[in-house]
Formats: C-alpha cells, structure tokens, sequence
C-alpha cells in the first residue's frame, strides 16, 4: 500500500458566486459518513478546498447534512456532509443525526465512510458498515488520520468491515486526496443534473437562536431537512436547500442563531455565526424571523441590521403566530421606525402551515424589485421632482444642485446620482433621498445605494 498524491488546487468548491457561465452538469452525488470525530467536515473542506464546514475538535459539531458542489478534472459532483453516527449517543440530537446520515445515505451514488486509523476498528464502526452493507451503496472505506506515511499499514485493519480495501489519507494535510478523488470521479454514475443557476432566488433565514428557523425551513420543504429542537444553538451549520414552486427555484439556507454580543462568541458559536453571516452575505432575500411569542426585542433589530449590512433584501417574519399573542399592527410602528428598508412584514406558523404560500409569494415580490432595473428617464424625472421639492442648507452661498442619475447595478439596485459637489449632500438629506426613491419606485424592503458624484 503506497502513499497517494496530494490533491492540487483543480479541486474547488463551486457556487453561483463564480461568475455567470452556464451551471455545469452534476456527475452525482457523494455522501460522507462515520463515527463522530474521525475528520468528515475536514475531508470536506479538503475536497471542496473551502472552510465551509465546521470543524472543531468537539465531538458531534456536525448534526444537519450539508451539501456542497466539488468539481475534478473537469467532472462536478456534490458532497454531502453528516454527523457522526453513534447509536449509543443518548444526548437530545443522537437519533435525528443518524437519521440524517440514513437519508444521505439513501440520496447518495456513492459513500465516503470514513474511519480513525489512530483509533483501530471500534464497535461503532462495525455498526455503521453494517448498515452500509445493507444499503447496497457503492462505499469508499477512507482510514483517515494517517499523517506519516510509514503508517499507512494500518489502515489494513479496516478490511475486516468487508467493505472493500481501504485507502490510507490525511485530509489535514491532504496526502492522498488527490487519487481519492480520481476514483470518485471514476465511480459516478454521471446523471447530468444541473445545479441551480442565477436565476435561483437565495433566501437566508436569519434570527436570533430558538424563534423557530429550522421549523419555517422543514414547514416550506413538507420534510424534516434539518433538525428541530427546543434547545438553543441546535443548528450548527448554514444548511442550502433547494426548493422548486412553479416555475421559481428557491435556495432557502437554515442557519444558526445569530446573538448580538458576537465578539465574546467562542469556538463553535464563532464559527457556526460566522456561516451564517456568510449566508446572508450571499443571499437576495433574508427572512429576519421574530418570536411571535415574545415580540420584537433588540436583538431581532440587531439581526436585521446584519442582513441590511449584508445588501439583501429584507422581510420580517412573526413565527409561532399559532402561540402567540403579537400580532403585525402591534409591531409595524416599532419597526418602521427602526428599520430604514422598511421591510414588509407577515405572519406565519410553521405547526399549521398558515401564511407558508403568502410568505413565499412576497419573497418572489421582493426579489423582483431587488433586481429591479428603473428605467433613466424614469430616475431623472424623480430626481427632479426631489430637487423641486427640498434643497439641504447651502454652504459657503453654494447651493446643491441635482444634475441627472443613471442606475448602473441591480441585486441590489445601486444609483450613481451626478450633483455640481458632492460635499454639500449632508447625511440626512441622502437618507431622505433614498427614502423617497424607495417610496417611489416600490422598493420597500430592499437595500438602496446611493452614490453621489461631482460632475466634472
């Protein structure tokens, strides 16, 4: 048994960020499964050469299957991230992990099962390669952990799972990674699906931990795709999930609780909020969920400023509307008030399914108007009307004059407005500037940017 090669940079992570070519075709689907801590989330981030699943050095971060787009030597598969499997776990999130995994299992063409070398064969290992026995999926029995490749004798242990020859790997450091990948591109099936394109609408679920997120997720997909519980900080992850109504693609994305004294987050907490920012950052639409139970507290207005900073549009959701007693007229002042986009706001129960289609029918609203293009004449006669109509104080007897504007970005909508100086734009009247054009134009609950430039 020799030492495989390390995998070069051709293997990456792909997502809608990389630019505007055509999606390329899913070759299929790869499921990686194991004992908690044996180093799934980090072969992950190997394989996809990203950070985006969390690894800590806790037993048991990961408990959603995550799923991430890999491509090699010009093939593209998914991979499917799952928590550890531990049937003598008796802790609240056990038996919903291995559920999870069981359903990545099913979904999957191929299983990564990857074990401890340090460790030897342990009873859980048994377990899970009995059930992938019976699975009848084609499995990769990978015997991780395997820095010094003097040690990759020991990962022959692993043949007595009976589940073919296992490949010796470290996926902290890489060392094999590169034929591992060459054997799962030569095992897919090449389906020719096709990931979601552009014109998929990408909505984060934000909010502050326990309002219900990962409730409002499996209430819109009709399944249990992530793990529900009462205990706060379940989810771990920011989990994408695709979601097909008609003729519009959703790409909703669970994440974790956001809290807002961030900077004395530690460890899982930091990294699993950090995802989530980065959710939003990635998203057109955030659905800013509120307690229906509780009402509107600071930490809802803290979690909306995150995606107004993020620049995706913005829609305010009172969850647990079946429990509780605040209803949209007690909170619409309080949140006009305090929210600039002002974002609309609706009710929903994810127990009852009430308010589920309206929710997903303002998402598509909203979502047209953040990709919005005005057309110029339309802008500049606005724009006319608002120099018409208030002028800021004058500096040093000059007087601001609003020459033309011109839109030159949609997702969001961004205006370039040309003024005779821009110095003498004060803060207030560009605030009331952009308030007034997202009056005008219907872009309430969309981020508006505004540039002021001095014409030359």
């Amino acid at each position: 048994m020799t030492r495989s090669r390390r995998a070069p940079s051709r293997a990456r992570a792909f997502t809608a960020e990389h630019g505007g070519a055509e999606p390329v075709e899913i070759a299929g689907t790869v499921a990686i499964v194991g004992f908690p801590n044996v180093g799934k989330s980090t072969l992950i981030n190997r394989l996809t050469e990203t950070r985006a699943a969390v690894v800590h050095e806790t037993p048991g971060v990961t408990r959603d299957r995550k799923e991430l787009t890999c491509e090699w030597s010009g093939t593209t598969f998914r991979l499917i991230d799952t928590g550890g499997v531990d049937r003598e776990d008796t802790g609240p999130f056990g038996p919903q992990v291995a559920a999870q995994a069981r359903e990545a299992i099913e979904e999957a063409d191929l299983v990564l099962f990857v074990v401890d070398a340090k460790a030897g064969v342990t009873p859980g290992d048994e377990e899970l390669a009995e059930i992938l026995r019976s699975s009848r999926r084609d499995v990769l029995v990978i015997a991780n952990k395997l820095d010094d490749p003097r040690r990759d004798a020991e990962a022959l242990e692993f043949h007595r799972l009976g589940l073919g020859d296992p490949i010796p790997l470290s996926a902290l450091h890489g060392h094999g990674t590169g034929d591992l990948l060459d054997d799962i591109v030569a095992r897919l099936p090449g389906k020719g699906e096709r990931p979601v394109g552009e014109e998929a609408i990408r909505v984060a679920i934000l909010g502050r931990p326990n309002v219900g997120k990962s409730s409002l997720l499996n209430a819109l997909l009709g399944r249990e795709r992530v793990i529900v519980s009462e205990v706060p900080g379940t989810t771990r992850d920011s989990i994408d999930t695709v979601l097909q109504r008609g003729e519009t693609t959703f790409v909703l994305v669970d994440t974790a609780g956001l809290r807002r004294k961030r900077k004395q987050r530690q460890g899982i907490e930091y990294y699993s909020e950090l995802r989530a920012l980065e959710a939003a950052e990635r998203a057109d639409v955030a659905l800013v969920l509120v307690d229906a139970s509780e009402g509107v507290v600071d930490q809802d207005l803290s979690v909306a400023d995150t995606a107004r900073k993020a620049q995706c549009a913005t829609v305010v959701v009172l969850s647990k509307w079946d429990v509780g007693d605040v209803r949209i007229e007690d909170v619409r002042p309080h949140l006009a008030k305090r929210l600039r986009q002002r974002p609309p706001i609706l009710a929903v129960s994810s127990a009852t399914g009430r308010g589920l289609e309206r929710l997903l029918d303002t998402v598509e609203d909203v979502f047209s108007r953040y990709a919005r293009r005005i057309p110029t004449a339309e802008l500049n006669r606005a724009l006319q009307e608002l120099r018409e109509a208030r002028q800021p104080p004058g500096r040093r007897g000059r007087r601001l004059n609003i020459l033309y504007g011109t839109q030159v970005s949609s997702r969001p909508p961004r205006f370039r407005v040309f003024v005779n100086d821009r110095r003498l734009v004060t803060r207030d009247y560009g605030f009331w500037v952009e308030n007034e054009l997202r009056q005008r134009f219907g872009l309430e609950g969309v981020p508006v940017s505004i540039d002021f430039v001095t014409s030359e």
